[in-house]
């Protein structure tokens, strides 16, 4: 089974993103254990100051759907979503390798 790699986005309530910010490096801290995610980066951009991206990559496309059911998800979801007014799939990717991606 190949990698699996998300490029997302999320806009948030004006004034908001810091909070949706802080809420996804705890999601990112959650994911520490898990072995099937290999990367789980939370990025801004100066040029979109009411969004939040992040770049995932997992060891297949099911670790991630699994993932989206464990409770320290769900409970970080529960928090993220009164904020968010927008979310953006805005790729899916097949990672092929580089610096930070187990073979």
């Amino acid at each position: 089974m190949s990698k699996f790699g998300l490029f997302g986005k999320f806009t948030v309530k004006e004034g908001l993103r810091n909070t949706l910010v802080d809420i996804l490096l705890e999601a990112a801290e959650s994911m520490q254990n898990l072995e099937e995610c290999e990367i789980y980066l939370v990025n801004i951009s100066d040029d979109e100051p009411n969004s939040v991206f992040v770049y995932e990559v997992w060891s297949n496309e099911n670790a991630h759907k699994a993932s989206l059911s464990l409770e320290a998800t769900q409970t970080l979801i529960r928090r993220a979503k009164p904020i968010i007014t927008g979310m953006e799939r805005i790729s899916t990717l097949k990672p092929m390798g580089g610096k930070g991606i187990l073979n």
